[in-house]
């Protein structure tokens, strides 16, 4: 496991149970939700900006290069239309798929990893 992987652990778990928190509390989604998710997204941003200097400097990925960049790719669209949603559905049940956000990212980060290694 790099470091990547341990952000997005972190990130993902803290953003997921705030959401988780604010959706049991019966809250629509708020601020802090919404930037929790943008958290997400900005660590998911740096592994993609590290595994193309990864890439560039000549290291090689075990699996397929496809795959990795799919799930990355996929990854990274995952936030936006969380956050998309949390906007135009203002009640509580937004902040549970806000929350679902961090955990996919996180399972996602660790394919990656296998992926790459």
């Amino acid at each position: 496991m790099d470091a990547y992987f341990y952000i997005i652990l972190v990130v993902g778990l803290v953003s997921s149970l705030v959401c988780l928190a604010a959706g049991i509390l019966k809250k629509a989604p708020n601020d802090t939700t919404i930037l929790s998710v943008a958290a997400v997204e900005l660590s998911l941003l740096v592994y993609l900006v590290g595994s193309i200097v990864r890439v560039a400097g000549g290291e090689q990925m075990a699996g397929e290069p496809w795959e990795f960049w799919g799930y990355l790719l996929t990854a990274l669209l995952l936030p936006v239309g969380a956050v998309y949603w949390a906007i135009l559905e203002r009640t509580r049940w937004s902040n549970f798929v806000l929350a679902a956000v961090g955990v996919t990212a996180l399972v996602m980060a660790a394919r990656m990893n296998q992926i790459w290694y």
